[in-house]
């Protein structure tokens, strides 16, 4: 099989490096240099959300998988609007990295892919039209994977603590559900080896307080947590405040049924337990 991948972003580039191997070429876009120097062995044009080369419309189009990262921005989305027609043409069954965002806020609730969505904000009200528009493009073609918080290598508890930009914020009954960046590369190809179309909940077992981490991580750490912000007094950026907008617990049982997953970690402290282990936040 060739893969495309359309935005190298953190789950891509780890989806590739642990499972590349199971393909016979992979190419793909990125938006720099930079980051096209350091994907030299793939074969990776540059797509900054203007017209493609030829050349990369053309491995899209002869594709036989395609992976889309790429977030779709605040207007139109790039990677629908220049690529749509070349992937439609094609045999590629598409994975969508789209976000749990899509299903807005549910007051601690929980749900599942048949709960209606409901975006709150502008980004994830982009997310369900782009869901929309690649559905009716492809049908039964697209697998959409509706992610959790991601974290992973370099992207962690561990790290930001011992970087000193850990806050513990306290919201009284807000929950998250998060996945580790090595079970979205399992959904990855458990939703390429299912063949046909669907949405997938993409989330851990184990929704829970975002101080909970912040102890939990400083604890593996021999640390005192953060002293606890309660989030009414929090300087927080438009994006993150948004984040704590949204209140639900989101079950995953779709996902281990029809993607034939076994979540390598189901809960936050059994990732960053592995994390631990394996020299993150260490000095």
């Amino acid at each position: 099989m060739n893969l495309f991948v359309i935005g190298f972003g953190y789950s891509a580039q780890r989806f590739v490096d642990l499972h590349g191997a199971g393909f016979a070429r992979i190419s793909g876009t990125v938006r720099s240099d930079e980051k096209r120097a350091q994907l030299a062995r793939y074969d990776v044009g540059l797509f900054d959300g203007t017209t493609p080369a030829a050349a990369t419309l053309a491995k899209a189009a002869e594709a036989d998988v395609v992976l889309i990262s790429a977030p779709p921005g605040a207007g139109d989305d790039p990677a629908l609007t220049h690529f749509g027609d070349a992937i439609a043409s094609g045999p590629a069954r598409v994975v969508y990295l789209s976000t749990v965002g899509v299903y807005g806020d549910h007051q601690g609730a929980w749900i599942d892919e048949d709960t209606p969505l409901a975006p709150e904000h502008d980004r994830v009200q982009a997310r369900v039209r782009v869901e929309e528009e690649w559905k009716s493009r492809i049908g039964d073609r697209l697998a959409v994977l509706r992610l959790g918080g991601i974290y992973g290598p370099g992207r962690n508890a561990l790290v930001e603590l011992r970087a000193g930009r850990a806050r513990r914020i306290v919201k009284p009954g807000q929950v998250f559900n998060r996945i580790h960046v090595d079970d979205i590369a399992g959904a990855i190809m458990g939703a390429i080896r299912r063949g046909t179309g669907g949405a997938w909940n993409i989330v851990d077992d184990e929704p829970a307080p975002p101080q909970d981490v912040i102890a939990y991580a400083a604890s593996l750490m021999g640390l005192a947590p953060p002293p606890e912000l309660p989030f009414d007094s929090a300087e927080l950026s438009p994006m993150a405040r948004s984040f704590y907008a949204s209140n639900r617990r989101i079950r995953n049982t779709r996902a281990k049924q029809d993607l034939r997953m076994t979540f390598a970690y189901p809960t936050y402290r059994a990732g960053l337990d592995a994390l631990w282990a394996a020299g993150e936040g260490r000095g």
